[in-house]
C-alpha cells in the first residue's frame, strides 16, 4: 500500500494538469479554458495572460527557469527553442520573470530550417508555433534545469501545416464531427463530442553503451549494417516474458518514474520475442495527447538508457536474423460521457449500432488500404514488414470468429440471428478454476485486427510518430460515417435503411476482412487474386498520398490540401534517400577503415604461420592453407563489393531528387549493401575474434 501512495503522489507531479488548473486559476478563467478544450473556439488574451502567468508560477516552483514550445516538425524527432523567464533588468540591476498570454499561445521558428517539401523556399523563414491547450504542458528536468514545455502545433507563415499535430487535430475534428452525426441517427442526444482514443505499444531494444560505441553503424543509421547470427537467437523463445535482467529491471523502474511524473500512463512492461528487446504499454489516451505522450516516452526510454551505461534502439530491425520492433497503435472511438462505438456488447448481432460502425470502417480501410499502408511506410520498416515477425505488408482486417459469423449471416441471409460465445476453457487440472474464453482468438499476424472493442493496426514502425497512421484511421473512417449517414438521414424508412446499408458494406467490402495466417505464403496470392494492394517497399507506398481518391478525401475534411500531401510525399522521398545513402557511405567507411583492414592483418598472420609449420618441417599444412584461401576469396568478393557500392553512390546526386533519386536507392544502391553485407557476415565467422574490429551479435545482445 505504501508504494501504491508513492506512485499517486508521484503520477502527473509534473503536469499542468486539470487539477493544477483547478487550483490555480480563477474559478471564471477556469470555466472558459475548459470549455474552449471541450468544444473549441479562441482563447481572449486576457484569459491566456492569466494562464500564462499561472502556468509560469508553477514552473518556476517546480525549478524551471526556461519555457519552450514543443512541436513535431517532420523531421522524425521534436524540435523546440529554449527561452528564460527572465525580462530586461531593472534599473536597480535586478530582473523579473514574465510569461505573457501572446508568449504561451504564439512563437516565431525559423521555418526554413525544417523539412517543408517545396512548401517554403529557403528565404522564407517565418513560421509559427500555436499552443494545443487540449494536450497539457509539462516541466520536463534535465542537465539544463527545469524546462517548461508547451505542446504545440506548428505551421508556415501561409497557414500549411508543417508538423505531425496539425493535421492529426483537423482529423480528430473531422471524426467527431461525423461520429456525432450517426450517433444522432440513433437517439444519442447527450453525447457532446468523440474522441479517437490511442494506446500505443512501444517495442525497443537496449544494448551496452560501450559496444554501441565501437559500432559506427549503430551511431550513424540506429542498425548494424554487418552482423553474423551468434550460435543462439530467438529460437528458444526462452527471453519472451522472461525474468527481467536486475540492470534492465532497475533501467524499467526509472523510466516508469520518470513517465509517470510527466502523466504517461506506463503500465505494461515485459521481455519481448528477440533478446535485448523489450516492451512497454500505456492505457489510451486521447489520440493527440498519446502522440504527445508517445514522443515523451521515447525521449525517456533513450536518456535514461544513456544514463545507466546502456543505449536504447528505436530502429524497427537493428539486429538481422532477429525480429525488429513495432510499435502496436490502438484505436478505438469514445465518448465524452464513456461510450465506446466499437464495443460490440454480449449479442453483437443484435448491436445495430455497433454492426454500423464496424462496416463502415471495414468499407474505410478497403477504399484505402494503400493510404493505410503508407501511413506505416519508413525507412526501416522496410526490413520489418512482410517477414515472419511483423504483419504482412498487404492490408487486411482481421474480425475474429465470432463478428465473422454475424458478417456471414447478414451477407447470405440479410439478417444475423445468433451470436458465438466462449466455451468453457477445461484445463485437466482439478486444482486450477474452469474458466469462460473469449469468443474470439487473437491474430498476431493481421495488420488491422479488432481486439474486443478496439482495432490493433500493427504495423507502425517503433521510431515512427503514431500521429500519421492515425490522422489516416480518423479521416477514413469519417468519411465512411459521412456516407453512411448521408444515405440514413434522407431514407424514409430508417430501420430499413440501416439494415440494408450494413448488409451492402458487409457484401461489398468482404474482401478485406482475412482470419488467417497473414504469413502463410498462400495469402500473397490469395490477397493479389481479391484485388488487395500489395506495397512491399516505402517507395511503393508513397504515390499513395498524392493519388486523386487521396487528395479528395483529405480536402473533403480540411486535414490536407494538394500541396500538404505533395509536400509530404517529396519529403518522404527525401527521407528515404537520404537514409539509404547515409547507410551506404557508413558500410564503404566501416569496410574501408576498419573491417577489410582487420582481414588483411588475420590473412598475413595466416600466411606467416603457414611459413612458420612450414620452416618447422610440418608436411600437413592442409587446415591452415584451406583457411588462407576462403579468407582470401572472401576478401576479394568483399573488396569488390565495397568498391562497386563506392562507384554507385557517386552516382547518387546525379540522379533527380525525389521519387526517381529513391527508386535508384532502393534499386541499385540496397542490393549493393546486400552484396557487401554477405563476404563481411562470412569473414566474420572465420577471422579470430580477438582481430574483429566490431562488436558481434552475440556481444550485443546478450551483454546487457
Amino acid at each position: 500500500m505504501e508504494e501504491y501512495t508513492k506512485v499517486t503522489e508521484l503520477f502527473g507531479c509534473d503536469v499542468f494538469n486539470d487539477s493544477v488548473m483547478k487550483a490555480r486559476l480563477p474559478g471564471k478563467v477556469y470555466k472558459e479554458l475548459k470549455k474552449i478544450m471541450a468544444e473549441g473556439g479562441e482563447l481572449s488574451m486576457e484569459v491566456a495572460d492569466v494562464v500564462a502567468h499561472e502556468m509560469k508560477e508553477w514552473a518556476i516552483d517546480k525549478g524551471a527557469t526556461h519555457f519552450t514550445h514543443w512541436f513535431q516538425p517532420l523531421t522524425g524527432v521534436t524540435a523546440e527553442k529554449h527561452d528564460a523567464f527572465i525580462t530586461a533588468p531593472r534599473e536597480d540591476g535586478k530582473v523579473l520573470m514574465s510569461f505573457s498570454g501572446k508568449e504561451l499561445i504564439k512563437g516565431e521558428p525559423d521555418a526554413s530550417s525544417f523539412p517543408s517539401g517545396g512548401l517554403r523556399a529557403t528565404f522564407e523563414a517565418r513560421g509559427y508555433t500555436t499552443w494545443d491547450c487540449t494536450s497539457p504542458a509539462f516541466v520536463r528536468h534535465d542537465a539544463a534545469g527545469g524546462i517548461l514545455c508547451i505542446p504545440t502545433a506548428f505551421c508556415s507563415y501561409t497557414g500549411e501545416a508543417l508538423d505531425q499535430k496539425t493535421p492529426l487535430l483537423r482529423s480528430m475534428e473531422a471524426i467527431n464531427t461525423q461520429a456525432l452525426r450517426l450517433l444522432r441517427l440513433f437517439g444519442n442526444t447527450t453525447s457532446k463530442r468523440v474522441i479517437p482514443s490511442v494506446g500505443a505499444e512501444q517495442e525497443y531494444f537496449l544494448i551496452d553503451k560501450e559496444k554501441w560505441r565501437q559500432r559506427k553503424d549503430l551511431i550513424y543509421t540506429g542498425r548494424t549494417l554487418f552482423g553474423a547470427m551468434p550460435p543462439k537467437g530467438q529460437e528458444m523463445d526462452d527471453h519472451y516474458l522472461g525474468t527481467i535482467r536486475q540492470r534492465v529491471s532497475a533501467y524499467m523502474k526509472e523510466v516508469n518514474e520518470e513517465c509517470w511524473r510527466l502523466g504517461v500512463t506506463a503500465k505494461t512492461q515485459h521481455n519481448e520475442v528477440a533478446p535485448a528487446q523489450h516492451e512497454l504499454a500505456p492505457i489510451f489516451a486521447p489520440a493527440n495527447i498519446a502522440a504527445d505522450q508517445n514522443q515523451i516516452m521515447m525521449r525517456i526510454l533513450k536518456k535514461v538508457a544513456s544514463r545507466r551505461g546502456m543505449r536504447c534502439l528505436l530502429h524497427e530491425k537493428p539486429f538481422a536474423g532477429l525480429n525488429g520492433s513495432g510499435k502496436h497503435n490502438n484505436w478505438s472511438l469514445t465518448t465524452d460521457d464513456g461510450i465506446n462505438l466499437l464495443e460490440p456488447g454480449k449479442t453483437p448481432h443484435e448491436n445495430i449500432q455497433f454492426l454500423l460502425v464496424l462496416t463502415c470502417i471495414l468499407r474505410a480501410v478497403d477504399l484505402h488500404a494503400d493510404l493505410l499502408r503508407e501511413a506505416a511506410a519508413d525507412v526501416g520498416n522496410d526490413q520489418r514488414l512482410g517477414g515472419q515477425e511483423a504483419p504482412p505488408a498487404v492490408i487486411s482486417v482481421f474480425l475474429g470468429e465470432q463478428l465473422e459469423d454475424v458478417l456471414e449471416q447478414l451477407i447470405s441471409t440479410g439478417t444475423a440471428t445468433h451470436s458465438k460465445h466462449g466455451e468453457k476453457l477445461e484445463t485437466g487440472v482439478k486444482t486450477l478454476p474452469d474458466f469462460m474464453k473469449d469468443a474470439t482468438d487473437r491474430n498476431r499476424t493481421s495488420p488491422f485486427a479488432f481486439t474486443g472493442n478496439k482495432f490493433e493496426f500493427r504495423m507502425v514502425g517503433s521510431n515512427d510518430s503514431i500521429s500519421t497512421c492515425n490522422v489516416v484511421l480518423n479521416t477514413i473512417a469519417a468519411e465512411s460515417f459521412r456516407d453512411a449517414c448521408d444515405r440514413l438521414e434522407a431514407a424514409p424508412d430508417f430501420a430499413m435503411a440501416v439494415h440494408d446499408l450494413i448488409k451492402e458494406y458487409a457484401t461489398e467490402h468482404q474482401r478485406i476482412v482475412f482470419n488467417g495466417n497473414g504469413y502463410a505464403p498462400e495469402w500473397a496470392e490469395e490477397a493479389k487474386r481479391r484485388g488487395l494492394p500489395n506495397l512491399p517497399s516505402m517507395v511503393d507506398a508513397i504515390p499513395a498520398l498524392t493519388t486523386d481518391r487521396a487528395v479528395k478525401l483529405f480536402e473533403d475534411f480540411g486535414v490536407f490540401t494538394r500541396a500538404e500531401l505533395e509536400s509530404r510525399a517529396e519529403i518522404q522521398y527525401e527521407v528515404y534517400a537520404k537514409a539509404i545513402n547515409i547507410e551506404a557511405k557508413t558500410m564503404i567507411d566501416m569496410a574501408t577503415k576498419q573491417i577489410i583492414p582487420a582481414v588483411i592483418h588475420y590473412t598475413t598472420v595466416l600466411a606467416n604461420s603457414v611459413n612458420a609449420v612450414k620452416a618447422a618441417g610440418a608436411i600437413d599444412v592442409s587446415v591452415q592453407m584451406d583457411l588462407l584461401k576462403k579468407t582470401s576469396r572472401l576478401l576479394k568478393s568483399a573488396n569488390s563489393a565495397m568498391s562497386k557500392l563506392a562507384k554507385l553512390t557517386e552516382q547518387v546526386n546525379s540522379n533527380p531528387e525525389g521519387r526517381e533519386r529513391a527508386l535508384f536507392m532502393r534499386e541499385k544502391i540496397v542490393p549493393a549493401m546486400e552484396g557487401l553485407r554477405e563476404p563481411v557476415d562470412e569473414l566474420e565467422m572465420l577471422v579470430d575474434k580477438d582481430m574483429w574490429p566490431i562488436p558481434s551479435y552475440g556481444d550485443l545482445i546478450f551483454d546487457v
